[in-house]
């Protein structure tokens, strides 16, 4: 789905957030959204699925103004949504298994047999077969990333939202994560937003990167144009350098 974010603006108490923000994701890319922390990275992602609605602006989600609808049919557009959230979100209380069907038993009026073969099937696709009887407990951090993927897999999205997919994992797991996102990418045809700091998981995952600065979009564009610009904000973070240029 085409998602178009047009002059939106958000502000908290006396704090601007968000100061015109503008931005278009088109039908089936992966767009990685770029920062620093505190940007509004997140408040624009929590916007996109109806969670904060905007002081001013539009944000139009599969031709459909999101931020006009009201709770039911909200909530039926975010059945299109699936989110990978930083810390992976699961629930402590259940099993992988259970926090794979959860979506499932609260959304589908599917059966035991199917909900089960669709759990098996989720958690095949993230390299986690096998496993539906573990607590999240007894998993690594790079596993609850993929059971939480598995998750936002279940409901068959058409928009998946990535909140630092790559945080609190070792570089080898933060590469079978960013393979896993290019993969499921390719298999699904999905629309991706993926908000990150992590630039090696930026080049990889994305088809575009838009960077927001001072609650407006610095620059969008291609991994190479990224990688290349000019454009001093955007140059200045994707390199790491501290405020005077140096290291």
């Amino acid at each position: 789905m085409t998602i178009e974010i047009i002059n939106l603006f958000k502000k908290f108490n006396r704090h601007s957030v968000l100061q015109g923000v503008n931005l278009t994701i088109r039908d089936g890319e992966t767009m990685v959204i770029i920062g620093r922390s505190g940007c509004g990275k997140s408040v624009l992602l929590k916007h996109i699925i109806g969670l904060i609605r905007p002081d001013e602006g539009q944000v139009i989600v599969g031709g459909q103004e999101i931020s006009r609808m009201n709770g039911a049919d909200l909530n039926q557009l975010r059945l299109k949504f699936g989110m990978l959230f930083q810390g992976a979100a699961l629930f402590d209380s259940l099993t992988v298994g259970e926090n794979v069907a959860f979506p499932l038993r609260e959304h589908t009026a599917m059966s035991d047999d199917k909900i089960q073969a669709k759990v098996k099937e989720c958690l095949g696709w993230v390299g986690l077969a096998g496993i539906e009887h573990l607590k999240p407990a007894e998993l690594s951090g790079g596993m609850r990333k993929r059971v939480g993927l598995a998750r936002a897999l279940a409901m068959q999205p058409r928009v998946i939202l990535y909140d630092e997919p790559t945080t609190g994992v070792d570089p080898i797991m933060a590469d079978t994560i960013n393979r896993l996102i290019v993969e499921l990418h390719d298999r699904f045809k999905v629309t991706g937003i993926v908000v990150t700091h992590d630039m090696t998981s930026a080049y990889r995952v994305g088809d575009r990167i838009a960077m927001l600065h001072e609650g407006r979009i610095a620059q969008v564009g291609t991994v190479e144009e990224i990688r290349s610009t000019n454009q001093p904000v955007v140059r200045q973070f994707i390199l790491g350098m501290s405020e005077n240029g140096g290291g």
